[in-house]
């Protein structure tokens, strides 16, 4: 349910939208504030750590001050147990070691006193002048009613007894009750008033009555209001109220232009969608960027399926896929053609479609190159239209060339009626008049008859092929299929045997006998093997058969039909399919008409057959037809001399 507001909040939301150019300048001042506080806080923080750890150094400080004092007080106690073994002379007493040695640290003076106070020794026995550092202090020790007693310099105290980095980061003094400096680490011990420098006191116990021991900060700690300038913070607030006014009026400047960018991208979209030409936009990887509605449309894709695709594209065809990326790469290298290119896309549901491609240069607002523009048209109608009008031509030119060729075999037809009449004439009355001669050798009789014979066949031939090209319908009979072939491959056994072509049979005994016109489909047979027989002539021998083999195999396809296939271990049809082998005028002769196997078609289809090519076993070509099956009864006794009888063995060698 949409969310709808009152009179009296919408203007508030349209000032907070339209007033996004203030929020920049409240942000810097939120910013600000919150620095002082950050710092505020942090300066309490490390007041509070200060304060701590001078507490700390503090006692630390007292605590190695009162051991120091002690192990002075343990020296001077073993030099008082020394005493009675010791002259009481001020020679003797200077020249013991805990003399010397304290001497070198901190003592001033060590007297050596009676029952009743009088000096019997002194060392040294003139007293230096005293440190202007400080006051000095004592200490005693004593045994039985005599004592001895170390005045020591409270300011070599505090530089013996302090570590160095306490005295580095403090100054330290020994004060009295009424604020007067008794001691210091440093030589002149003044006590600078510096206001808000931090120091601490701690009470010294022992022979020090009345002392403190003051540390002082010797860099005081600045606050933070005066570590970040207020002239900073001041400038960085001016600047952002600059900022804020410039932003203003570029914000404002921006509304105007997205306005009429809003209202100009309104219109081109508008134009691009009504438009009939799809178009597309591509970086440099090939990625799409941008298709219109027509584009969408002309795939069957939506926008949001096809922007940010890489190749390959969905609309790519896939069989073709290698070959499409090679050319996608040369059009993003800039080798598309000017006048453009046709492609075959495929739309979302599998049908292919036709396009002409249009690739220009993508600039960008920096007028540097970014990708490629294309503008596609479907030319999938013009290019049926194309098909149709070619199909048509060459079927008006199919019809041409059949009609003149049958006007030249109706020409060629009646032209050889008239000698091959003669030839059977004059074959049969020389077979008579030979034939009354009791003399005469069998072998010419016998040739004479296979003469008048073969030219009885050959005037058959004439007038079935006549009949064929003007259309009539063949004379089918019952017929025995292989024995046709044998009868095919014998008349032109003399030329396989002059090539060294060697036949091998492969039948099937028993076979149906089919419905066919015997003479037709002699030629045909005759066509095949010597196809086969040139193929072989003119290619490359096999290399796993160097000898010249054709295979004729016969079998049934199914209950309907016989199929019949020449085989050859020769070239092969090397990628060409039957349509194109069958293809009327076309040839793989230099000589040859082509018209061989496109005859041979169109025999097999008036016989309701089929005609297939591909491959054989041995490598070569294999082209097969298929008749039907001979229905009814059959008489072989009224069979014609044409169909033959299947006698023959299943394998016949033509040396």
């Amino acid at each position: 349910m949409p969310v709808t507001f009152g009179p009296t909040l919408a203007p508030t939301l349209r000032w907070v939208r339209s007033g996004f150019w203030l929020w920049p300048l409240l942000a810097s001042l939120a910013f600000v504030g919150g620095v002082l506080a950050w710092a505020y806080g942090a300066e309490q923080q490390e007041n509070l750590l200060r304060r701590n750890t001078m507490i700390a150094d503090a006692l630390s400080a007292e605590a190695q001050l009162r051991a120091q004092l002690d192990l002075e007080r343990s020296a001077l106690e073993q030099l008082a147990h020394r005493l009675p073994m010791m002259e009481r002379t001020s020679s003797a007493l200077l020249s013991a070691p805990e003399v010397s040695q304290g001497l070198r640290r901190m003592w001033q003076s060590v007297t050596w006193l009676d029952a009743k106070s009088r000096i019997i020794a002194q060392a040294p026995e003139v007293n230096a002048e005293p440190s202007r550092a400080g006051m000095s202090f004592h200490l005693s020790a004593g045994l039985g009613e005599e004592r001895l007693v170390m005045r020591y310099s409270a300011a070599q105290l505090l530089r013996k007894g302090a570590p160095w980095w306490l005295v580095r980061k403090y100054e330290l003094e020994l004060i009295d009750l009424s604020e007067q400096v008794l001691a210091s680490v440093d030589d002149l011990p003044l006590r600078p008033d510096v206001p808000g420098q931090e120091s601490y006191r701690v009470a010294l116990s022992g022979n020090m009555p009345g002392a403190y021991l003051e540390l002082t900060l010797r860099e005081p700690a600045l606050p933070f209001w005066r570590t970040l300038p207020l002239v900073l913070i001041a400038g960085f607030l001016a600047l952002m109220v600059v900022a804020t006014y410039l932003l203003r009026r570029q914000v404002r400047h921006i509304s105007a232009a997205e306005t009429a960018w809003r209202t100009e991208a309104g219109w081109r979209r508008a134009m691009e969608d009504s438009a009939l030409v799809g178009l597309r936009a591509r970086d440099a990887q090939g990625r799409i960027l941008y298709v219109n509605r027509t584009f969408c449309d002309m795939v069957g894709l939506k926008a949001e399926q096809l922007i940010g695709l890489t190749p390959p594209m969905p609309y790519w065809p896939p069989d073709a896929l290698e070959e499409v990326m090679l050319r996608h790469q040369r059009n993003l290298a800039g080798q598309a053609p000017r006048q453009g290119y046709e492609a075959v896309w495929c739309h979302s549901d599998g049908h292919q479609l036709h396009v002409m491609v249009f690739e220009s240069p993508l600039i960008d607002a920096h007028g540097e190159q970014s990708g490629w523009m294309g503008s596609i048209i479907d030319i999938t109608e013009r290019k049926e239209l194309q098909a149709r009008e070619h199909r048509q031509a060459q079927a008006m030119a199919h019809q041409a060339r059949l009609t003149t060729l049958g006007e030249v075999a109706s020409a060629l037809s009646h032209q050889l009626n008239q000698p091959l009449t003669a030839i059977i004439g004059y074959n049969t009355g020389l077979q008579r008049m030979l034939g009354q001669t009791p003399d005469t050798p069998p072998a010419i009789l016998g040739a004479l008859k296979q003469q008048g014979e073969q030219a009885a066949e050959a005037g058959k031939i004439v007038q079935r092929i006549r009949e064929f090209l003007t259309r009539r319908s063949p004379q089918r009979e019952a017929c025995d299929l292989v024995a046709l072939a044998r009868r095919a491959v014998e008349l032109v056994q003399r030329d396989l045997r002059d090539l060294h072509i060697r036949v091998v049979w492969a039948t099937t005994d028993e076979l149906p006998w089919v419905d066919a016109d015997p003479v037709l489909v002699e030629q045909v047979l005759i066509n095949l093997v010597r196809n086969a027989a040139d193929a072989l002539v003119s290619g490359p021998r096999s290399e796993t058969s160097p000898e010249r083999l054709v295979r004729i195999v016969a079998a049934a396809d199914g209950p309907q039909a016989v199929r019949l296939a020449v085989e050859d271990n020769g070239p092969g049809l090397q990628g060409r399919t039957a349509e194109q082998i069958c293809a009327p005028f076309y040839s793989t002769k230099s000589s040859g008409m082509g018209m061989g196997l496109a005859i041979c078609r169109s025999v097999m289809e008036v016989h309701h057959g089929r005609m297939h090519a591909g491959a054989s076993e041995w490598g070569g070509a294999c082209i097969s037809f298929t008749l039907p099956v001979a229905t009814g009864g059959l008489d072989l006794d009224t069979l014609p001399a044409s169909a033959g009888v299947h006698s023959h063995p299943t394998e016949a060698l033509l040396a």
